[in-house]
This record gives structure tokens, C-alpha cells and sequence, in this order.
């Protein structure tokens, strides 16, 4: 094994970077913009082209834009809290459990984390050190508890706020791009679908900083879910104005 990063980078250099970077998969601020970006762009996208399909004007697709953008921006936000805030809740109540238990039945927490670290391959004697060690201080003992066990840093749960303002915003910025041609003159739907399946693309290609695809593959995956999604409303559009006309 090569220790040359070792004598480079002495362990007690606090200026010595360990370890590597990891994906944002924490549900932080920037899961619920992106992919709140991604949604606002392929929901109104689909409802532009459905309505730009049955219409003659640009009026009702203005107005049903605005309402997909709105409507949909508002439900993403208060979505996104209740859905962080109910995921915290929740959690809050395991590792209220597990500091009731530390408190009143210390003893069989210290033999559970013993057995945790037994079955990560741990000598039983250096895991039930361990486990004693880390227990001597409550909150200490709660953080690893909760970590092991839950499997979370209580020190870091998601922010609803955060969250639900950032889905918001990211919703009505992806919903307004289909919706901008038309709300500056334009009265047929290629210039929308152009600005839309760019932006499709683009913010598929942002995902895969969440996951192991290529830029290119979520990229054009997101695309074809997009294009799919608005020639299926597109079509409807059609066959209602036709019949309606």
C-alpha cells in the first residue's frame, strides 16, 4: 500500500484532506430544487401543449399555464413540508426512544451497539469496549445510537422550510419556461417545446450528480419523458379540439 499521500500529508495535518466527496442524497435543498425544476418543466410542458393543441390562441394557453405554474407550485412547497416535516417528526419520536431507553436500560443499549459492531466483525471483547466507551457520555451514546440503529445524524435532519421554498421556487421556474413564448406574443407551440426540451435535457443532466448514470443518459432520458409526456396531452389536445371544432 503506497504511503506516499502519508508523508505528504501527515495525519495530524489539519490542512491534510481525508477521505472523498459524496452525492447529495441527504434530501438537503438541492434534491427538491432540482428535481422540482424537473417536474414544473415536464407537468406544464404537458398542460401548454394539450391546450396549445385545442386552441387557436394563445389566451387559454396563457391562462392554463398560469394555473399549471401556480397551482402546481403551491402544491410541490406544501407538499415538500409536510412531507420533511412529517419525516422529522417521525424520527424525532425513534430518538426520543432511543434516549428512554439509555436512560432506564442502559445496560441492554450498550450489549445492542456491542452486538452491532460484533456483527460488523468486531472481536466481541473490543466491541463490548468500544460500546462502553462511547456510552460514557449520554449524548454521545445518543448520536451513535441513533446512527446506528435509525441510521441518521440527528444533527442534520432535512429543513422543511428549506425544502418547501426551494421546490417552490424551482417548480415555478421550470413551469414558467414552456409558458414564457406565449406570455411574449407567440401563438404556436415549437418555441415552447424548443426552450422546453433544452431545459428538459439540461436539468436531467443535473440529475445524475444524484446518481451513478451519465450526464448523457439522464439527460436524455429526462428528454424523452418530457416529449412523451407532452405528445400524449398534445394528442388529447387535438382530438378535443377537432371534436369540439
Amino acid at each position: 500500500m503506497s504511503t506516499t499521500q502519508d508523508l505528504h500529508h501527515p495525519i495530524g495535518d489539519p490542512d491534510h484532506e481525508i477521505g472523498h466527496e459524496h452525492r447529495d442524497v441527504s434530501g438537503g435543498w438541492l434534491r427538491p430544487t432540482v428535481f422540482g425544476m424537473v417536474d414544473g418543466l415536464v407537468s406544464n410542458f404537458a398542460i401548454v401543449a394539450l391546450v396549445a393543441a385545442a386552441s387557436n390562441t394563445a389566451r387559454p394557453v396563457v391562462l392554463a399555464g398560469l394555473a399549471g405554474l401556480v397551482g402546481g407550485a403551491i402544491s410541490m412547497g406544501s407538499g415538500e413540508y409536510i412531507s420533511v416535516r412529517s419525516q422529522n417528526e417521525s424520527m424525532q419520536a425513534e430518538v426520543d426512544v432511543e434516549r428512554h431507553e439509555l436512560e432506564h436500560n442502559s445496560e441492554a443499549e450498550i450489549a445492542e451497539l456491542a452486538q452491532i459492531y460484533i456483527g460488523r466483525g468486531v472481536d466481541p471483547e473490543l466491541a463490548q469496549l468500544v460500546a462502553e466507551q462511547l456510552s460514557q457520555d449520554p449524548e454521545q451514546a445518543l448520536e451513535i445510537h441513533a446512527q446506528e440503529e435509525l441510521g441518521v445524524d440527528i444533527h442534520d435532519l432535512p429543513n422543511p422550510q428549506m425544502a418547501a421554498g426551494s421546490s417552490f421556487v424551482a417548480f415555478s421556474i421550470g413551469a414558467f419556461i414552456p409558458l414564457a413564448p406565449f406570455l411574449f406574443g407567440a401563438k404556436v407551440l415549437p418555441i415552447a417545446a424548443v426552450l422546453a426540451l433544452v431545459a428538459l435535457f439540461v436539468t436531467g443532466a443535473i440529475t445524475s450528480r444524484f446518481t451513478t448514470r451519465t450526464w448523457w443518459y439522464a439527460g436524455s432520458r429526462q428528454l424523452l419523458v418530457g416529449l412523451l409526456s407532452a405528445a400524449v396531452t398534445y394528442g388529447i389536445g387535438y382530438l378535443f379540439g377537432t371534436t369540439a371544432g
